[in-house]
């Protein structure tokens, strides 16, 4: 089946018509488009020079909040209170960092200029949030952001630059919201370490009538 062209009009195909994750190309990154996007699990993901991707895996990686993963090393951790959080406090830094972490296997990164400029914008209105994670110098060195719908946390993107960190920023994102489920899109094996795992996309969609 030809992959979905978008035009002006915001409307996605049926997120189950997605072929080896695929579901459209085009379109714009307008608020109410990438609304109406997280709200029936899409999401856009491509590299800088291309069009618009717009992405529903099948399976989705999940995590459901109850089973998130506190390993040993982790609890001393967060025992020793050598970091702080907060909440939606520099959002903007947040998304850079994300953006300009080397990652292993990655050249490059798929937030582009346009990305970030659209999650900021998320974020001024009120739909996208960062947990922030300070050191001791009041540095930052960790942190994640994604768009918070009713009790789902659509996850986009973590950074560390001191260890463990991310995990202590998730951790944080638990603590802070009454989730109920915490999409992370697709597989790594650092959210499958947290607890994250897959299920069928009709029963992530079933899941999202319930709890946005």
């Amino acid at each position: 089946m030809p992959v979905y062209q978008l035009t002006k009009e915001l409307i996605f195909p049926h997120p189950l018509l997605a072929e080896n994750s695929i579901l459209a190309i085009g379109g714009d990154l307008s608020t109410e488009r990438l609304l109406l996007a997280y709200r029936n699990g899409i999401f856009p993901w491509y590299n800088e020079g291309e069009p618009i991707i717009w992405h529903s895996p099948n399976p989705r990686f999940v995590l459901f909040p109850k089973s998130f993963y506190i390993s040993k090393s982790l609890k001393r951790l967060i025992k020793q209170n050598k970091y702080t959080f907060s909440i939606d406090n520099d959002f903007k830094n947040v998304i850079r960092n994300c953006k300009q972490i080397e990652r292993n296997f990655q050249d490059g990164t798929w937030i582009t200029d346009d990305m970030e400029n659209a999650y900021i914008k998320l974020h001024e209105l009120g739909h996208a949030h960062s947990i922030e994670v300070w050191n001791k110098e009041n540095k930052l060195v960790g942190g994640l952001y994604g768009i918070l719908m009713g009790k789902v946390f659509f996850g986009e993107s973590m950074f560390h630059l001191e260890s463990n960190t991310s995990k202590l920023a998730f951790y944080h994102l638990i603590k802070s919201y009454n989730l109920e489920l915490i999409d992370c899109q697709v597989y790594t094996e650092h959210l499958e370490s947290l607890g994250a795992e897959d299920i069928e996309l009709e029963e992530f969609l079933s899941l999202l009538e319930t709890f946005t």
